[in-house]
């Protein structure tokens, strides 16, 4: 309830503050509805994964289909955002009934060009990669993306202070309770500070006493070079610890292929995410990934090797120390 009431008044003094700081300009724009999403389906060459999301199914396998219906009025509007298949029951696990086709649905208000209020189930905004895949270069995804928070429902306030200062503050359900708030559960906060297109995130409190920081962002290196970055740090009071850095490098060839790589060193205490019986372990993967665009169809062949500091996987020949294995997939965004 405290973190409730200290973010309540920090909502007030953001609206507060926008409403003496700027003169808003009123433009006529007719509302729009439309309607987007992807497919997306693949091969594995192994029926052996490691333990990170998405992209785990052995053989010719399915990811999801998306369909994104929005709509955007002169000061408010809606996105529910429905997934089926593989992919999208593995994104809303914690959902049941009809809900476990939601991966977001939520309102929001403008109350100004720089100041919106958004109510109901939003994808984090933590991390480097998403849900869709047509979002993320890389096919599959890393440990970070994997183990932290994949989605939130609550209300968050974004406020545009400059074209490149930005913050958001939210008040949000338990993470990955999508639905509804656990009876006798914390509610968590979310802020979010964005400098120059690179993000710092926190995300804290609920009852299990969560700490998680995390940085996003990149830079473009050159005209066909672009780095990604992402570092992440979670901890909470049932003794789970996790960290880890990833980087990015994507080069454009051409106006219809591009190659891009991840580098991710992942360390865990607790968790069980990497496959160790303790909890505790070191995970490096390298993910390299082709990227193949033809019209609203994307190709991707992947290649990615895990390595962990124990025999905590398993493959054909019993417990291992790595997985290697080869993917091609096909993405067909609308």
């Amino acid at each position: 309830m405290k973190i409730f009431k200290t973010t309540f008044l920090l909502f007030t003094l953001l609206a507060s503050t926008l409403t003496y700081a700027q003169e808003e300009t009123e433009t006529e724009e007719a509302p729009s509805f439309s309607i987007a999403g992807s497919i997306d389906t693949y091969y594995r060459s192994s029926e052996y994964a490691p333990g990170s999301s998405f992209g785990d199914l052995p053989g010719f396998a399915l990811g999801m289909a998306n369909i994104v219906v929005s709509y955007e009025g002169e000061k408010s509007g809606f996105v529910a955002d429905l997934v089926f298949g593989p992919r999208g029951t593995d994104a809303v696990f914690n959902s049941s009934g009809s809900s476990n086709i939601v991966n977001q649905l939520y309102a929001y208000y403008n109350l100004s060009e720089s100041f919106t209020l958004t109510l109901g189930n939003f994808n984090t905004f933590l991390g480097y990669e998403v849900i869709s895949p047509v979002a993320n270069f890389n096919y599959t995804t890393s440990y970070m993306f994997s183990y932290g928070p994949f989605s939130h429902t609550g209300i968050k306030a974004d406020l545009a202070v400059s074209d490149d200062i930005s913050i958001m503050l939210g008040v949000l359900n338990t993470t990955d309770m999508t639905e509804s708030q656990p009876l006798g559960e914390d509610y968590m906060i979310g802020v979010q500070l964005g400098l120059f297109g690179q993000y710092i995130n926190y995300l804290g409190g609920g009852t299990a006493g969560v700490s998680q920081i995390d940085f996003t962002g990149g830079f473009n290196l050159t005209e066909k070079l672009y780095l990604g970055i992402n570092a992440t740090s979670y901890s909470d009071d049932l003794d789970i610890d996790f960290s880890g850095i990833a980087l990015y490098p994507q080069y454009t060839i051409s106006d219809t292929f591009a190659l891009g790589a991840r580098f991710e060193a992942f360390s865990e205490e607790g968790l069980g995410a990497i496959g160790s019986i303790s909890g505790e372990g070191d995970n490096t993967s390298f993910t390299l990934t082709g990227s193949y665009t033809s019209g609203n169809l994307i190709f991707k062949p992947e290649i990615r090797i895990d390595s962990a500091s124990g025999q905590f996987y398993s493959n054909a020949d019993g417990a291992t120390d790595s997985l290697s294995t080869f993917i091609v997939a096909a993405i067909y965004s609308f």
